[in-house]
């Protein structure tokens, strides 16, 4: 049986702004385009990918983004009954936001592995499989992002 990933939100950011961790991003997705493991997006990553980008950079950049995430060898989850409960029961139980909560709960409910470079998704590690990346500490870009240099290989 093929692994299973999901992918936080930090975890696109990773790859795209081409911060630590990215080759571990950029392996998942390789093998996802070759169909050796499936890779799964929550609905609220894509939230979460434009508005912090068009706070960031700007709307045009955003939309770029987006049309990028959408092109890589993922498949969109949306939210069902399932994933909403479950996302309840984290967000009762942990200090996560409900974003967090609600990827948490779509790799809960695709049996999957959650990869991160969250810090505040370390308090769910017992409740789901996870990979960390290496955390991101704050810093100010000096170069481009990845995605902007070069076209999409995926």
């Amino acid at each position: 049986m093929s692994k299973i990933f999901v992918l936080d939100t930090s975890a696109i950011f990773s790859f795209t702004e081409n911060e630590e961790g990215c080759e571990v991003v950029e392996k998942i997705l390789k093998t996802g385009k070759i169909g050796e493991c499936q890779i799964f997006l929550s609905f609220i990553s894509l939230t979460e990918i434009y508005y912090i980008t068009w706070q960031e950079k700007c709307e045009n950049v955003a939309k770029e983004l987006i049309i990028l995430v959408k092109s890589l060898p993922l498949q969109i989850v949306n939210s069902n009954e399932r994933i909403a409960l479950s996302a309840g029961r984290i967000k009762a139980n942990y200090r996560l936001s409900v974003a967090d909560s609600i990827i948490a709960a779509t790799a809960i409910e695709k049996k999957a592995i959650l990869v991160h470079k969250d810090p505040e998704l370390k308090a769910i590690s017992n409740y789901v499989n996870t990979l960390e990346l290496p955390f991101k500490e704050k810093t100010i870009p000096n170069s481009l992002p990845r995605w902007r240099k070069k076209s999409n290989p995926y």
